[in-house]
Parts: structure tokens; C-alpha cells; sequence
């Protein structure tokens, strides 16, 4: 399969959820994981600094806490997804403030593009992803063959 353009991955049936919320947006995202608790007492969930001990102080939901996102949370999140780690990101983000660390959000939304990772930055489209079949299913995805990507560059960069 090493010439293959994808490779398939399959996300099992417990997710590792991250639950990620800009400081206007953390009540928001605490009042979504009370209201979706039991879906989400299923599956393993981590998240950003605040945003993580917040959820798991007002809902009980045990949530792994990274570096909050400006002290490279986002970050340390975005290597979780490239490392395998991360199935599904629920990110509510503040569309109204400036956030000091925005290349880093950027790279998470790119980093979560490129591994095919369901994304979810508003409560709406949360909830579709909360509700979906595959929530309780496992779930086959293509990923970019990245070995056989850099082999094609490698070997058109020799001729």
C-alpha cells in the first residue's frame, strides 16, 4: 500500500473527544457538555487548560487538561491528531474577539483538515456531530499517504 494516495484509519467506537472554547465562549461549551453528558461519559475526552477544568468542575465529565490554547494547548492538541491520538475536536470559537494566539488555532484547523478529523466550531454543528450514527459506531476515514507523498516529491525532485 505504500503507493497508495490514502490510507484508510479507522476511528473505534469510544472517541477521544477535545473540547476546546475561546474565554467568550467556555459557558457555552460547559452548558453543551452537560447537555450532551451522557453521550459524552462514553468516550475519552481532553482539552485545553481552563476550558478542561471547567467542564470537569460544573458537569463531572473527567477531561485530560493540556496547556491552556495560548500557552500552546492548540498546539499540543494538533500533535494529539497527527500522532493518531485525536478522533473528533469540538472547538467553539469566538467569531467577535481577536485571540492573541490565532496562527496557532489556524494550525489546528489545518492540522484537523489534513488528518480528516471531524471539526466542530459552533454549537450547531456539535450538535450534528453528537447526534451522528457514527458517534456510537466505528468510523473508516481516509488520510493523505504522507510516506508515499514524500516519496513522489523526492523522487520528481531527482529526475
Amino acid at each position: 500500500m505504500e503507493g497508495s494516495k490514502y490510507i484508510t484509519f479507522t476511528i473505534s467506537k469510544t472517541k477521544r473527544i477535545a473540547l476546546i472554547a475561546h474565554d467568550g465562549m467556555k459557558k457555552q461549551l460547559i452548558d453543551w457538555c452537560a447537555q450532551h453528558k451522557e453521550v459524552l461519559q462514553k468516550h475519552f475526552l481532553c482539552g485545553t487548560g481552563t476550558t478542561a477544568r471547567l467542564i470537569t468542575e460544573y458537569t463531572g465529565l473527567p477531561v485530560k487538561a493540556y496547556n491552556s490554547g495560548p500557552l500552546g494547548g492548540d498546539q499540543q492538541i494538533g500533535a494529539k491528531i497527527v500522532e493518531g491520538d485525536i478522533d473528533l475536536v469540538i472547538f467553539f470559537s469566538d467569531p467577535l474577539e481577536a485571540q492573541p494566539h490565532d496562527p496557532d488555532v489556524k494550525a489546528l484547523l489545518r492540522i484537523a483538515q489534513v488528518y480528516d478529523i471531524p471539526m466542530a466550531n459552533n454549537k450547531s454543528t456539535a450538535d450534528f456531530l453528537i447526534t451522528s450514527k457514527y458517534m456510537d459506531e466505528e468510523y473508516d476515514h481516509n488520510v493523505i499517504n504522507f510516506q508515499a507523498n514524500v516519496m513522489a516529491r523526492v523522487e520528481s525532485m531527482s529526475k
